[in-house]
């Protein structure tokens, strides 16, 4: 066993116990273990005696020491596993000198828990079978042959500082796609190699290699889940390439953040994923990236967007038998072959939350003024630093160390070639050899459409999200939300009058019912009716009464008083203990009812119907509509009384406090607008479209800090809401923060696509096609909802139901107007992921063109109804997210039937928010 060095930090590794071994020998078998880390033998164990059970008792420790300043380091321990092999001794046959001994298996142990702050850990570890072992293969049903193994350090290889601020990089190359027809199986072995570069420790770079790609004809789809593998060459037991409890497990193209992940792009991935030839890595690479890493990291993303994925393929040769000049020739030959490169966009990681990105990219021919422009990068990972693997890059020696370099012809030039470029200013193109700027090789990629699958992933995200709960925290101390009101006790003398009230009425409607049943016979007799008449009309009149059911419904009308007299003066709520307390209070009650019918009674006069004046009861409908009307003449003072009369009657209704912010917001007061959302969302903390309005006003008033946590909590509360992520990219264009609009935007963009394919959807089980628009014909709807091809720009035909004679709102009036203005200019689009990864620089300055949906609104439709909108059918569903976004503000407004300077105000709004994108209105 090796010892460690006291100088650097020991890594033990122990394996106590083997269980269901089988070996080549079934008397009495004798086994021992070998442990290998980074191509290094780290010690064998005892001889160990197999029992019939198939357990060994092992107990075998070696160790490798941990020494970040020069050999083995935290990066080591990150992508590198501990091999344990398996190997059985024969027993000695006459005359036999040395044992023989056979493989039986080899076991796998990921380290990567130590990278995470883990001390040690201990996990059972199957042993896979190498070819003609007899070790059973791995199956369902069947006990698989297994070591038992535990890795322990003295103490935490990282602090808690470090954790918090390191992090971890898993590269995964699943495969490229559509490769070039020239590519054949047969003839030379080729390596198929890609690879990049990231930052590993401080900012020094560390480039990523991913070697012996296999070759595939098409036929058929790769599976899915699949396992990934270790970047690890000469691995014996073909079960141990795969790493541990990580797999492949696709998706949809529209999910991806690479390119080809539109509708359009469906059909050629389907059949390059299929039918095309394909090369197979599905190699999981990782890297430890310290907190200097990680913000060096960071830094360059947002320097650089694009970073550049090379990849190239260079022949398997076997190493020369003559002298060292031999090894020169054999060199010179070794160039490199369809010499490519991919642009991958790792903006997306630095989006608030997100930890892996993961899409197709396309290949292009490799030139150096190209692939300056769009990376900054000023040499290539494969021609300018990669002479040694190429070196290397002969049978058996694949996987030598990246840190033995050879000096060579080529390797000379290509460091003065590098000095030259270095010494260049930054700001200027490259200039390099005409010979660099023609890679006819190259060009065969793009001619066969070749594409990259790539997944970058990472522990923890770059910029921390934030969470539901905190933001929810946030609003809530701005604006607390509103106490329930409380239970009233001093409605006593209102109960009693309600119950006078009632028992007038009861009163009215029974002398009504006297006079029309004997109403002639009482004018007749007169002062002459005697008693026993009276009596006689008493009892007809109760018949009647009750005959016809008035009578109950006389007692049902008084019902309701009596209960709110035995709850407001009584304050009688609960149930009565015993019977004798139940009689006792119906009698106090039956005795103040009879007094207070007595006193209603002697109030009334016989003229009191006629002079009583009847009151006009006006709705809170009603109360809305008048507002609007005194808003179309431009009474606005009258419009402010009504719009206060129905806070006054029902405080606790948000829908009447968003009426009256819209209402200010039309007369400009801006303060009274924001008192009136904050109350609003003070009632329903959880209100969308309150959160985005005190976000719309937190920004007039300049409170920036305050917008960001009304928009980010909109877009928490409800992730599908386009005009949510919408404004929220508005404000970040404000901020020029160009990282957090894109994302913003993209996200919008996304729901905006889902929402239309859900309309697409519903309009499809309905009427079974859905029609859309194109320059020149029609695209079939298996393409998706929004089309966007290199010659023509496709958009939904979207048509509502029309009523004749019915004007048009000045929101659509207005958006043909800016589509006529827009005539003569370039028209926007929709921001699409172009084959030019260059023009995703700024993708928030270009936009879908539109086509106006036409959709009829009343004259006096309210604006409670556009603040709470319907949900979106297919003759709804807006174009652009703008467009939707436009349509929410200026709902707010209030104003869609009004002359365009009564409209003014609210395109204001919007032109303050989108002042810099360039959106010509």
């Amino acid at each position: 066993m090796e010892q460690a060095s006291p100088t650097g930090k020991p890594v033990q590794i122990t394996v106590t116990d083997g269980y269901d071994l089988k070996c080549f020998k079934g008397d009495s078998p004798v086994t021992f273990i070998r442990a290998e880390f980074n191509q290094v033998i780290l010690g064998d164990s005892a001889k160990i005696t197999v029992s019939p059970e198939g357990t060994a008792k092992y107990n075998f420790t070696s160790s490798f020491e941990l020494n970040p300043e020069g050999g083995i380091t935290l990066d080591d321990l990150a992508h590198k596993p501990v091999f344990l092999t398996v190997t059985e001794v024969l027993p000695k046959e006459k005359k036999q000198k040395d044992e023989k001994t056979l493989m039986l298996g080899q076991a796998v142990v990921d380290l990567l828990p130590l990278v995470e702050g883990e001390s040690s850990f201990e996990m059972m570890v199957p042993l896979h079978p190498v070819p003609g072992s007899p070790l059973e293969p791995l199956q369902s049903g069947v006990k698989q042959c297994s070591l038992q193994v535990k890795i322990s350090v003295v103490e935490p290889l990282l602090t808690a500082a470090q954790i918090l601020g390191s992090n971890l990089l898993k590269a995964t190359l699943e495969a490229a796609y559509s490769v070039p027809e020239s590519f054949i199986p047969v003839g030379p072995v080729q390596n198929y190699m890609v690879g990049l570069q990231v930052p590993s420790v401080g900012e020094k770079d560390c480039p990523i290699f991913f070697k012996n790609g296999t070759l595939k004809l098409g036929g058929e789809r790769e599976p899915v889940p699949r396992p990934k593998k270790w970047p690890i060459a000469n691995i014996v037991a073909p079960g141990a390439n795969n790493i541990p409890d990580a797999f492949i497990v696709g998706g949809p193209y529209e999910e991806e953040e690479g390119e080809l992940n539109h509708p359009e792009d469906r059909e050629f991935r389907n059949q390059s994923e299929c039918i095309k030839k394909r090369i197979i890595w599905d190699l999981e690479s990782r890297r430890y990236l310290d907190p200097t890493a990680v913000v060096s990291f960071q830094k360059r993303i947002a320097d650089c967007r694009l970073w550049p994925v090379e990849i190239t393929r260079v022949p398997l040769i076997t190493a020369p038998k003559g002298k060292a000049a031999r090894f020169d020739k054999a060199e010179d030959e070794n160039q490199l072959s369809f010499h490519g490169v991919a642009y991958v966009n790792m903006v997306p990681l630095l989006y608030p939350g997100v930890k892996r990105i993961r899409g197709a990219f396309r290949v292009y021919p490799y030139l150096d003024s190209v692939v300056y422009e769009k990376t900054k990068c000023l040499f290539s990972l494969f021609r300018d630093t990669g002479h040694h693997l190429i070196q290397n890059n002969r049978i058996g020696g694949i996987n030598s160390p990246l840190s033995k370099t050879v000096t060579s012809k080529n390797l000379k030039e290509d460091k003065i070639q590098a000095s030259s470029i270095k010494s260049q200013n930054s700001d200027t193109p490259l200039e390099t050899e005409p010979s660099l700027n023609h890679n006819l090789e190259g060009q065969q990629y793009v001619d066969a459409g070749t594409y990259i699958v790539l997944e970058i992933q990472l522990n923890k995200a770059l910029v921390p999200k934030r969470m539901p709960e905190e933001l929810a925290r946030r609003v809530k101390e701005m604006i607390p939300p509103r106490p329930p009101l409380t239970r009233q006790t001093g409605g006593a003398q209102k109960a009693v009058s309600g119950y006078h009230m009632q028992i007038k009425n009861i009163s009215r409607a029974i002398l009504d019912e006297y006079y029309r049943m004997f109403g002639k016979q009482v004018a007749r007799l007169g002062s002459d009716m005697d008693s026993e008449t009276l009596e006689e009309q008493k009892c007809q009149l109760n018949y009647e009464l009750n005959c016809s059911g008035k009578y109950f419904a006389f007692k049902e009308q008084l019902k309701h008083a009596v209960v709110k007299i035995v709850r407001e003066k009584y304050l009688k709520t609960t149930p009565f203990e015993s019977q004798e307390e139940l009689q006792t209070f119906i009698s106090e009650l039956y005795v103040f009812l009879v007094d207070q019918m007595h006193v209603a009674l002697s109030q009334t006069m016989p003229d009191d119907v006629q002079g009583a004046a009847s009151t006009v009861h006006t709705s809170s409908e009603q109360l809305r509509f008048f507002a609007f009307e005194a808003e179309v003449n431009e009474n606005f003072d009258m419009a402010a009384v009504y719009y206060e009369e129905r806070l006054v009657r029902e405080p606790q209704n948000l829908e009447h406090w968003l009426d009256y912010g819209a209402f200010c917001l039309l007369t400009e007061d801006n303060i009274k607008a924001q008192k009136c959302f904050r109350k609003a969302l003070s009632l329903n903390q959880n209100h969308i479209h309150s959160l985005l309005l005190c976000g719309i006003m937190a920004v007039l008033m300049e409170n920036y800090e305050q917008a960001e946590i009304f928009f980010e909590d909109a877009t928490c509360l409800e992730p599908t809401n386009v005009v949510a992520w919408t404004l929220l990219g508005l404000y970040y264009e404000i901020q020029n923060n160009d990282i957090r609009m894109e994302m913003a935007f993209h996200e919008a963009f996304k729901q905006l696509q889902a929402l239309v394919f859900q309309a697409q959807i519903t309009k499809e089980k309905s009427t079974g096609a859905v029609e859309y628009a194109e320059e020149g014909g029609k695209v079939e709807s298996s393409l998706g909802p929004c089309r966007i091809t290199n010659g023509s720009t496709t958009a939904i035909k979207v048509e509502a139901p029309a009523e004749p004679g019915a004007p048009l709102s000045v929101l659509d009036g207005f958006v043909e107007e800016s589509s006529k203005l827009r005539s003569d200019s370039q028209e926007p689009v929709l921001p699409v992921q172009s084959q030019d990864p260059a023009s995703s620089q700024k993708p928030s300055n270009v936009f879908v063109k539109e086509i106006p949906v036409k959709r009829e609104v009343s004259k006096y439709q309210d604006s409670s109804t556009f603040l709470h909108p319907t949900p979106y059918g297919v003759s709804q569903t807006p174009t652009t997210i703008f467009m939707e976004t436009i349509r929410f503000l200026m709902k707010v407004l209030n104003q869609l039937e009004q002359t365009r300077t009564q409209c003014l105000w609210g395109i204001q709004i919007l032109i303050f928010f989108i002042g810099k994108i360039g959106l010509e209105m």
